[in-house]
């Protein structure tokens, strides 16, 4: 499921799928997404690339066309492999870059940028 807060320039990404199941958090106004995978608990954070990661409206766009048309072709597709090194817990400053829907995913858990 996938909630926009236009407002807010937050979008929120639930997949649920058993064992693969993760939250997301696209936030536009800080500038950047952060991955919340429950099977490793643990969050994963990094810049938005505004060159490959859709701009707030196109996200909303894309999913409106896969819930009218049950199927989405799109070259914006991204996927994104993260590198296992050094995790950190979050610090009041790093909230602040962050944002507060970022820190509300993420917040005890190990940080990996």
């Amino acid at each position: 499921t996938m909630t926009i807060d236009n407002g807010n320039k937050v979008v929120d990404v639930h997949v649920r799928s058993g064992m693969y199941s993760s939250d997301t958090v696209f936030d536009y106004l800080h500038g950047y997404i952060a991955t919340r995978l429950f099977s490793r608990n643990a969050c994963y954070i990094m810049k938005i690339n505004k060159n490959i990661i859709p701009e707030l409206h196109e996200i909303g766009r894309q999913a409106f066309e896969r819930q009218t048309m049950k199927k989405i072709y799109s070259p914006n597709n991204v996927w994104v492999q993260f590198q296992s090194g050094g995790s950190v817990f979050g610090r009041p400053e790093d909230w602040r870059i962050y944002g507060r829907a970022i820190e509300q995913l993420c917040k005890g858990l190990p940080l990996y940028h």
